[in-house]
This record gives C-alpha cells, sequence and structure tokens, in this order.
C-alpha cells in the first residue's frame, strides 16, 4: 500500500503528455488535446523502495517497456483535466493492488463429511457401469 506521503512524492516523478482525441467532442475534438498520456519510471523511481520496484516489475512486465516505463492513457473525459485526474486514479489503484502482499493458503484437509460424500459418489457411479456391461 502507497501512503499518502509517496502519493504525493509520486507525483512529482509522472511525466504527462497530450494529444488531440478522438472520439466525442464536435469541433472541441479537432482543437484541443484532451487525450492525456501518463509515463512513470520505476526504475528511476526514488519514492519506491527497491523491494516495491522488483515486486511492480516483476508483476506489470506485460505492461512495461524495455526501459521499464509504464505507460497509461485515458481519453474517456472531453476535459483534459478529468482525463489527467483518472489517468492518477488508474495508477495509483494499479500501483496499490500491485503492492499488495499475497495471503499466504493454508493447507486443509477434506473433512469427514466430504470424503464419504466423495466415496458414495464414486460407487454410485461405479455401481451404474456395472449395469451397463453385458453378461456373457
Amino acid at each position: 500500500m502507497l501512503a499518502i506521503e509517496q502519493i504525493k512524492l509520486l507525483k512529482k516523478e509522472l511525466y504527462f503528455k497530450t494529444t488531440r482525441s478522438g472520439g466525442k467532442g464536435g469541433q472541441n475534438v479537432n482543437k484541443v488535446e484532451t487525450k492525456v498520456e501518463l509515463y512513470f519510471n520505476i526504475n528511476e523511481s526514488f519514492v519506491l523502495s527497491a523491494a516495491q520496484k522488483e515486486k511492480l516489475l516483476k508483476k506489470l512486465a506485460s505492461r512495461l517497456s524495455e526501459e521499464g516505463v509504464l505507460k497509461i492513457v485515458e481519453d474517456n473525459s472531453r476535459s483534459q483535466l478529468a482525463n489527467k485526474e483518472n489517468a492518477l486514479k488508474r495508477l495509483f489503484a494499479l500501483l496499490n493492488k500491485m503492492l499488495q502482499s499475497e495471503k499466504a493458503r493454508k493447507a486443509t484437509k477434506p473433512t469427514k463429511a466430504s470424503r464419504i460424500k466423495r466415496s458414495e459418489g464414486k460407487k454410485r457411479r461405479s455401481d451404474i457401469k456395472q449395469s451397463r456391461r453385458k453378461l456373457f
């Protein structure tokens, strides 16, 4: 999980690029650059620890460029500011999700009732197949 201080510092490490967006907007589409591309270089981040960087590089490998840059594109809104905010929300949600520690799986044994139910099912299936056999 990222702390509020980390989020504030991370915002300084982000690079934004705006371009013209297709889709709805009429004449606005042809004039205003509303599409936002957010770039975050995980390798060069000063906010993240080495362990966090390693975890992110491993989990986000398919979404990163060769240099370790994560790119998030947002063009759903007609407003550049709204797209920028949505891109930031998506980035922080993604980072928080990837940095969460996974719960260790607890090994469990099947209950006595489930073992009996399984064996009865096997017996029933066996009886059905036995009844289909031809007697010579």
